[in-house]
């Protein structure tokens, strides 16, 4: 063979095997790609990752009560077993637990630990939210002015706290309890005490009332003072001695 074919024939082994390398490097990226992708899936459908996102994202996770245990009740999510603290459940005291059963409430992941299997839940935080955001709709629909029957909540030294009969609370302050002094609210006022109050202010979502300026001002009979005439006036040593006895 001559010199001249065996540089043509390396040559050509030479474009070939170069043009066969790009293929080989493309599908070799494709596989890493495929892998990826795959294990980027894998950890999505893993129903731990997805409570912990929804636990970053304080999402609100509609679910039913399936059981009820100590201390509180069981929901499901995603397929996991989630526990909801008593506590966590409402925004008072719950008497009976059984009462929850089968009911559709609404939760946020507050804790997760795969290794422990643990999963808790809470229904509170969404509930203050909810309540939070009512009595601002409330506030800003009441009126200075406004005349509403309430009852006593709490007492404390400087005034009354009211619950109104529209849901909200207010303050009746001690100054504003009577047009009379009053020293302390308890003299007056015992809590569970139905009264009449007033709104008054309204300031950075606190309400201000006022049962004075509800009490009609007593007015004080006034003493007519006759004068007397100028002749009239006149003092005598006679008038002043005819009743006086001397023995």
């Amino acid at each position: 063979m001559s010199e001249e074919m065996k540089e043509e024939l390396q040559e050509n082994e030479t474009v070939d095997t170069a043009a066969e390398t790009p293929a080989e490097e493309t599908a070799a990226e494709k596989t890493t790609e495929t892998m990826a992708d795959y294990e980027d899936h894998f950890d999505d459908a893993n129903p731990w990752n997805r409570v912990i996102e929804y636990m970053e994202n304080k999402t609100v996770l509609p679910v039913k009560v399936e059981g009820i245990v100590n201390g509180g009740v069981i929901v499901m999510v995603e397929g996991l077993r989630g526990f909801v603290p008593a506590s966590k459940l409402s925004l008072t005291y719950i008497e009976d637990l059984e009462t929850y059963l089968l009911k559709d409430i609404e939760v946020q992941v507050i804790d997760v630990d795969q290794s422990k299997n643990r999963l808790v839940l809470s229904a509170r935080e969404i509930l203050k939210e909810k309540e939070r955001k009512a009595r601002e709709e409330q506030i800003a629909n009441l009126k200075i002015g406004t005349v509403l029957e309430g009852t006593v909540e709490t007492l404390q030294n400087y005034g009354a706290f009211v619950k109104l009969e529209n849901g909200l609370s207010g303050l009746v302050h001690v100054s504003q309890i009577s047009q009379k002094r009053v020293k302390l609210p308890s003299d007056v006022l015992a809590v569970g005490d139905k009264v009449t109050v007033k709104v008054i202010g309204i300031k950075d979502g606190k309400v201000s009332l006022s049962m004075k300026a509800l009490e009609e001002a007593k007015e004080e009979p006034e003493e007519k003072v006759v004068i007397p005439k100028s002749e009239d006036i006149g003092t005598n040593l006679g008038d002043l001695f005819k009743n006086l006895k001397i023995q």
